[in-house]
């Protein structure tokens, strides 16, 4: 077999993978290489490291997907899921003041992260405009969880500064509802942000005409940001019922002091989740949702 070059999967193209390879095989720095994939492999995503053989200078097979230490995944057809993004070490959820902040989505996306070893941190944009004394209730609840609040303007540049400290040193991603500021965040922090998308789309030799569903991108302050427009909703189609419960940070210390093994936490004898609801110990509006959630998940993935 021909040797093998270790790469980083950066882009998603109409043709092919975008692979960046490092120096340390020999390359150019940062060399981008136009990838297919073995058809056995599983799917390859953004933020892959893989193996790849070289066929040509600018092009190549990807052999191999080295091991993940994360991947997030959307739903599919039917049940199914695919992956969207791996080795994430952090999803930065972004909301604002306007539009209103989506309480039902965040504990979404703060569920989805607890069970897929990425860590969770939330973004406030638009601190310039005024925040109603509900929202500010309700981020100091999630802060109370451990969770970290940054607040931003993208517009203003208040806090970029702070969040670029934050975001080097990992690989990170935003995500949160339309409307919120996300590629505000994303173009305050990446300035050269198109000069990446036209050096890859470049390799291809399609410039413009290229579609990319997500790119990674390497922060001028160090990290990496990847940027996938299509993730806007996650979904729970990945979730267990059991696994959504888990994903409430705070339900974790009671479950497993319920009567039974498999309790739905709704009204389940003995239910210690349910009790601490009623102590005060859980937010009564953090519970709600949680049932809210679990009506939204798909019937198969309820007990």
């Amino acid at each position: 077999m021909a040797d093998l070059h270790q790469g980083l999967v950066v882009a998603h193209l109409g043709k092919g993978i975008a692979v960046e390879v490092s120096d340390d095989d020999g390359l150019a720095a940062e060399q981008l290489v136009l990838c297919q994939t073995l058809r056995k492999l599983d799917t390859v995503v953004v933020g892959d490291r893989v193996m790849l053989s070289m066929s040509s200078p600018d092009q190549g097979r990807i052999e191999q997907i080295l091991p993940r230490r994360s991947v997030l995944q959307r739903p599919s057809r039917g049940n199914d899921t695919r992956p969207v993004a791996a080795n994430l070490d952090t999803i930065f959820i972004v909301f604002a003041a306007e539009p209103e902040c989506d309480f039902l989505l965040l504990d979404q996306y703060l569920a989805i992260c607890e069970n897929c070893n990425i860590d969770a941190a939330l973004v406030l944009n638009k601190v310039d405009l005024p925040l109603s004394p509900v929202v500010e209730e309700g981020l100091a609840y999630y802060q109370n969880l451990g969770y970290s609040l940054h607040r931003v303007s993208a517009n203003q540049k208040i806090g970029i500064a702070g969040l670029q400290q934050v975001l080097a040193q990992r690989t990170s991603m935003f995500a949160g509802q339309s409307g919120v500021g996300k590629s505000s965040l994303t173009n305050a922090l990446l300035p050269d942000r198109n000069l990446k998308i036209n050096s890859v789309s470049e390799i291809t030799r399609h410039g413009r005409h290229t579609t990319t569903a997500a790119t990674l991108y390497h922060l001028p302050g160090g990290g990496d940001l990847i940027d996938s427009p299509g993730v806007a909703i996650f979904g729970l189609a990945g979730l267990s019922e059991g696994q959504l419960a888990w994903g409430y940070r705070e339900f974790q210390p009671y479950i497993s002091k319920c009567r039974f093994n498999d309790c739905r936490h709704v009204t389940d004898k003995d239910c210690a989740v349910r009790l601490a609801v009623e102590a005060g110990q859980i937010a009564s509006e953090r519970y709600q949702r949680f049932l809210k959630l679990r009506e939204k998940m798909p019937p198969g993935n309820r007990n």
